[in-house]
């Protein structure tokens, strides 16, 4: 029976990536960890043995331990502080942990002579501000990161490359696009959207929202084609490579809030708050994914509609008072 280890076990992406299991394995055996418990059963899968243990990763000693004891075939470190707007308020927590967990991981790994294959989940935030002729990025583009989490992940990637290259650890690195989905907290931006309207949808008002820079570009990409390009590069990847995982598509933010409004049949005033816009942001950003595509056979199946369709429908049916 093989093995997954997924740290961050109690977000969305981990969520997802276990009903995908439930859906392509006969049997394996899961560990979650993660420093809250996960608000799903954990025994709704018949193929799957899921356990979870909670866990700081900044614990290096039961880290250890835990990873000895484990000994996983595959380890997906989905763990971190992913909010960009949280590291500009807090970029020194932002750093240290997003930095400090990985390394704990892979060293566990390393000093206990352990093999598995481990994705380090990166960003497109890596590639921070980039010109319009520079688009769409590869993983060949230069990278310029520009809040304290996109230095957080390229140390990630940095530390990836190092332990890859000098101890021979089997890690394949990916920098994962915007990615969307049911079950995205309310932090994030379309899922905050998407909370937001349903509210004025379901109950009247006020047909104001508050929004950061509406015109700014990302390349959106559903959660359930990210965790199906995880189980791939696991599969079939290639030890030390790095993987954009993206649509190669972009997409306003004001696009996105027209489409969702459409398909509410709303019609909402939008109103720049302060609050929301970042010392520095990444105009554009758009990925190729050319490499993954070639190298695993890996493309979005979800469109953005779909997506949108998918989030609104989730937090009509989980909306609670804003």
């Amino acid at each position: 029976m093989e093995k997954y280890l997924i740290t961050g076990f109690s977000g969305f992406v981990a969520r997802h990536f276990l009903d995908f299991l439930g859906k392509v394995e006969t049997e394996v055996s899961v560990l979650g960890l993660d420093i809250i418990p996960p608000n799903f059963a954990l025994d709704s899968y018949t193929n799957i043995k899921c356990s979870f243990q909670k866990l700081d990763l900044l614990d290096v000693e039961k880290t250890e331990e835990v990873v000895a004891a484990y000994k996983p075939d595959y380890i997906l470190h989905l763990a971190s502080y992913s909010s960009v707007a949280f590291s500009w308020k807090n970029p020194l927590l932002s750093f240290q942990n997003n930095t400090a967990i990985f390394l704990n991981l892979i060293e566990a790994v390393h000093k206990n002579s352990l093999s598995p294959r481990i994705i380090s989940v990166g960003s497109s935030e890596e590639y921070g501000n980039v010109e319009k002729s520079a688009i769409p990025l590869t993983e060949q583009s230069p990278l310029n990161p520009v809040s304290p989490y996109a230095v957080a992940r390229v140390s990630q990637e940095m530390f990836s490359r190092v332990y890859a290259h000098g101890y021979g650890l089997d890690i394949l690195m990916t920098r994962s696009f915007n990615h969307i989905g049911p079950f995205q907290k309310d932090i994030f931006v379309i899922s905050s959207f998407a909370k937001k309207l349903i509210s004025i949808k379901n109950n009247g008002g006020p047909f104001t929202l508050k929004t950061g820079d509406l015109t700014i570009v990302r390349d959106f990409v559903d959660v359930r084609d990210v965790v199906r390009a995880y189980y791939l590069l696991f599969k079939q990847g290639i030890s030390g490579e790095t993987y954009n995982i993206c649509s190669g598509t972009g997409t306003t933010l004001s696009d996105i809030l027209e489409k969702m409004e459409a398909k509410l049949n709303l019609s909402v005033k939008h109103e720049i708050d302060p609050g929301f816009i970042r010392p520095d942001d990444n105009r554009i950003i758009i990925g190729s994914n050319e490499k993954i595509n070639q190298q695993i056979a890996w493309s979005p199946e979800y469109s953005l509609d779909q997506s949108i369709e998918d989030i609104l429908k989730y937090w009509d049916e989980n909306e609670s008072p804003l």
